[in-house]
């Protein structure tokens, strides 16, 4: 059944398909396969994915197909934990390899000096924990008009590690056009009824 299912059937550009051919990655996972063609066509998504599914290839990839070097902060993606935003991170200037397009991991417990300069000269892709981010926020470092990526990863995590109020903060401040992902271990109450709210005709994929 995974036969057709490659990476080139995805329609994407030359430069992320000799980006994904570097990481090894043969084919799409079953989440990617999903997601991918769905954030290339303007829409949201709602995943429900454990860490190793390829989730983060799964909206990162079709992400930064639609941004463009030199226009400022494009893509926010939230995550719980710092191990996880550097990670992210890491893939993420992996997959973008080739390009002029720029990624950080913002968080807690290490200096501002280099998250600073990120933000204020409008990295595209910020990876960030919602405390260190909000920080940022406040001291009016953030320029967040030209976003049209929202991705919050592990969002069940992130509700249990008390970053609601956080994220709230940010998506009020957020360009009502946008698309936003979301992608969670598990579905409970809170982050179904978050979901539903903050995306619009998503399309829900489960791996």
């Amino acid at each position: 059944m995974t036969e057709g299912r490659t990476f080139e059937v995805l329609g994407l550009s030359e430069a992320r398909l000799a980006a994904v051919e570097a990481l090894g990655w043969e084919r799409p996972t079953p989440i990617q396969w999903q997601a991918i063609p769905a954030v290339l066509e303007g829409k949201d998504v709602v995943g429900i994915a454990q860490t190793g599914t390829g989730k983060t290839g799964g909206f990162m990839i079709p992400a930064l197909e639609g941004v463009r070097a030199g226009e400022g902060l494009q893509i926010l993606v939230l995550c719980p934990t710092r191990e996880l935003a550097q990670q992210v991170a890491d893939d993420t200037l992996s997959l973008a390899v080739g390009t002029n397009i720029r990624c950080t991991a913002i968080y807690g417990g290490v200096g501002y000096g280099p998250q600073v300069d990120a933000l204020q000269h409008g990295w595209e892709v910020i990876v960030a924990t919602p405390g260190r981010f909000i920080d940022h926020m406040g001291r009016g470092r953030v320029d967040l008009s030209k976003i049209r990526f929202l991705v919050l990863d592990e969002a069940d995590r992130m509700l249990d590690m008390g970053f609601r109020p956080d994220i709230e903060k940010v998506l009020r401040v957020l360009p009502k056009k946008r698309q936003t992902m979301l992608f969670s271990a598990t579905m409970p109450n809170g982050v179904h009824d978050l979901a539903l709210r903050i995306t619009r005709d998503a399309l829900w994929v489960e791996a």
